[in-house]
């Protein structure tokens, strides 16, 4: 069940929403907000999974209101101007939905956002054996991942303070499973970077904030296979 809050400024605007959100199934709008303020203040204390924002609103813009939100629920953007199209998708949101909203397009929105909700979150930690016994590892120290030379059964986890962690016969498949998908990407066969070690990437290479032992930075060769993937991951 999609439990949802909508916020917009215009009192016509949310009233069709409740509408529209009437006429699906398994979805409930359980309040309404015409001030980002009020939504701010209340919004912590009720019961909802999915919060619509319309974007261009007076005092305080939806935008702004997702990035104190984003961390606990999931957000369908509405908004009549296109240009706020790649702001609303660094704010990782479910969707964005252009005005005058129309039944097809909100049920698309609120598919994607059912998936959302329904998949378990990934831990922020992994735990496996390693060279130095069984371990956890905090996934916001990965920096970096790669085969190891030696066994390539084996993976070598370089975290922000350039440890590095070899996790004993683990397959990239199996974890890439544990890491949450939103932070990491797989770049070739044989590497995995974390999203925010990434300096620069083109169709071709990633430039990372990995230093070698030249202390250059490391970049990294971006195979055919994962091109598609990594450029959907940064909307391009």
């Amino acid at each position: 069940m999609i439990k949802c809050v909508i916020l917009d400024d215009e009192l016509l605007a949310i009233s069709y929403l409740k509408l529209l959100c009437e006429q699906i199934e398994n979805v409930e709008v359980v309040k309404a907000f015409n001030d980002p303020k009020i939504f701010l203040n209340e919004i912590d204390n009720i019961d909802c999974n999915v919060c619509i924002l319309d974007i261009e609103m007076p005092g305080m813009t939806g935008l702004q209101v997702a990035e104190l939100i984003s961390h606990s629920k999931k957000i369908i953007f509405t908004t009549a101007y296109k240009e706020y199209a790649a702001e609303a998708f660094d704010l990782n949101v479910v969707d964005y939905v252009r005005k005058p909203i129309k039944k097809e397009r909100l049920i698309q929105a609120f598919e994607k956002a059912k998936e959302l909700v329904q998949t378990p979150q990934k831990k922020d930690f992994i735990e496996w054996n390693t060279n130095i016994g069984k371990t956890i590892i905090f996934t916001e120290q990965i920096a970096y991942i790669k085969t190891s030379e030696i066994d390539s059964r084996d993976k070598e986890i370089i975290l922000k303070d350039s440890t590095t962690i070899v996790l004993k016969n683990l397959s990239f498949k199996t974890l890439l499973e544990m890491l949450p998908s939103k932070d990491f990407a797989q770049v070739n066969k044989k590497e995995i970077i974390a999203l925010s070690s990434i300096k620069v990437f083109s169709t071709n290479e990633i430039i990372t904030t990995v230093y070698t032992e030249g202390e250059n930075f490391l970049k990294l060769q971006i195979g055919e296979t994962y091109k598609n993937s990594l450029m959907e991951m940064f909307g391009k």
